[in-house]
Parts: C-alpha cells; structure tokens; sequence
C-alpha cells in the first residue's frame, strides 16, 4: 500500500493475491477507524495516474504527460518559468539518472538571480 496524505494505492505483485492485499488494507482502515469517500475509490484498475506519476503492471513510472510538458516548454526567459522548469525536473527525479547533478546547473543559475527576493510565501 502507498499512502501520501488522504490519498491510497494498494498494489499487488499478482491477480490472485490482491484480495488478499485488499482485505488486509481495509482492516488497517477499521482498526484506525478511517473511512472512505467511495466516489473517489476505483477497484479492478490495471493502471493509471497516481499523484502525478503513472501506476502500471512494471510499477511506478514518470507520467508521459509531464514529460512532454518539459519538452514543450521552450528556454526560460525569466524566473518563474526557470524556476517552474527546475520544479517539473525536480518532480521526475525518481525517474532521472543522477538527476541533482544534471539540475546543478538550473539551480546555480537560479542562486544568481540578484532580482529575486526571499519573502515569508517563499518559504
């Protein structure tokens, strides 16, 4: 099972033992009392969007669609679309082969902006 704040995943290796799996969810539910939104569930689902990324029978992968954001972008001109580039680098870097030391050099580029100025919505 993956969790990430009020959103669930339950994954199984094979068909056979999902009930098994899902059973075993929904007593982890019952013993900590936590209820679901049925409209907002999904059963018998191969695949799909999770939390940005794309669930398959392989695992977790990057989202072809957030892929293809980056590669539409174009330059950055400024520094909100530098730093809305280094947030989609940033959010694929489970999927990206050393991907701090291939982003180094957005953010050093993004440390020299002398415009930019830290507030508190910064934070």
């Amino acid at each position: 099972m993956e969790v990430y704040v009020d959103d669930m995943l339950v994954k199984s290796k094979e068909a056979r033992s999902h009930v098994e799996d899902l059973e075993e969810a929904f007593e982890v539910l019952r013993v900590y009392r936590l209820k679901l939104n049925l409209r907002k569930c999904a059963f018998r689902v191969s695949g799909g969007p999770f939390l940005g990324f794309m669930v398959t029978q392989r695992g977790t992968e990057a989202n072809p669609a957030k892929i293809k954001d980056i590669l539409d972008m174009g330059l950055p001109t400024n520094i909100n679309e530098m730093q809305r580039l280094t947030r989609r680098i940033a959010a694929l870097s489970l999927f990206i082969s050393k991907s701090a030391e291939k982003g180094l050099p957005f953010f050093k580029t993004l440390r020299k902006v002398k415009d930019f100025e830290w507030t508190e919505e910064c934070q």
